[in-house]
């Protein structure tokens, strides 16, 4: 079993926490945009109470440990990694109680380059000890807007993990998916479930849209959040996401492994 104190080491080595590669400039653009309440951040949560940009400062620097002098402003940006580890054990725990009454999940992501082997070992964990992994809307076409206008992509699952693909870009390459924050993709996947022609998950786990959406539906939702992704915390304090934990999600895929083990571990779910 990997200790705490490895895993301290490791996500520091990584970059995971601590320093790391978000920059203060990409940080404070997301809490302005925020703020605006600039759809591209809010990540599909239609936020209860006012935030403005001080207001997001404080609570990241409460939730992830970032620097909350407003006269720091470029950059690296920084993790506590006491928080990503006390939001890591958050996250197993509410791993282990879906799993102990086989509840069903939804997993999805909007980085599958870098995260697709971390939730697909979850959701193999997860369906080994009894709980049904959905996958509804497959194949579903979802229009979303991105900077060069609005774009269809398809809605595939890998190993029961959700991604959205550019028609045609299956296996080209060994192309794993599209990177997006849009909510749409959740939204889709959750309507059909909600249908009739399927069961609504118990808990729906990722990052990005996938996290926020489900949670401003009403699904428990828990996930993975860097320092520009302040929707996820902001559904956190506000009580519409169950656990946001805060790392940087883009370093290498296999950097991630670690974390694996460790909720798996604390999850009680290891094979």
């Amino acid at each position: 079993m990997l200790s705490t104190g490895a895993l301290r080491a490791h996500l520091l080595a990584a970059r995971l926490a601590g320093p790391v590669a978000t920059s203060r400039e990409e940080s404070l653009r997301s809490y302005r945009l925020f703020a605006a309440r600039d759809p591209r951040v809010t990540l599909g949560l239609d936020p209860e109470w006012g935030w403005g940009e001080r207001d997001l400062l404080r609570l990241m620097a409460d939730k992830c440990g970032v620097s909350d002098d407003p006269r720091y402003v470029s950059g690296p940006d920084a993790i506590d990694p006491e928080r990503t580890l006390a939001g890591l054990d958050a996250f197993a725990a509410r791993l282990g109680a879906v799993a102990s009454h086989r509840g069903a999940v939804l997993l999805g992501t909007g980085h599958p380059h870098r995260l697709l082997g971390f939730y697909a070992a979850l959701a193999d964990a997860l369906s080994a000890a009894g709980c049904p992994v959905l996958t509804p809307a497959q194949g579903s076409s979802v229009d979303i807007t991105t900077r060069f206008g609005v774009r269809t992509y398809n809605l595939d699952y890998v190993r029961g993990v959700a991604l959205v693909r550019e028609p045609g870009a299956r296996g080209a390459g060994g192309e794993p998916g599209a990177h997006t924050h849009s909510p749409l993709p959740v939204r889709v996947a959750l309507g059909v479930a909600a249908g009739g022609s399927g069961r609504v998950p118990d808990l729906v786990i990722g990052d990005h849209g996938w996290v926020c959406g489900a949670g401003q539906l009403g699904i428990e939702a828990v996930g993975l959040a860097d320092t520009d992704d302040p929707a996820l915390f902001v559904g956190e304090a506000e009580g519409r996401v169950s656990v946001a934990v805060p790392l940087d999600d883009a370093v290498r895929s296999d950097y991630y492994r670690p974390l694996t083990r460790y909720v798996l571990n604390r999850a009680c779910l290891s094979q």
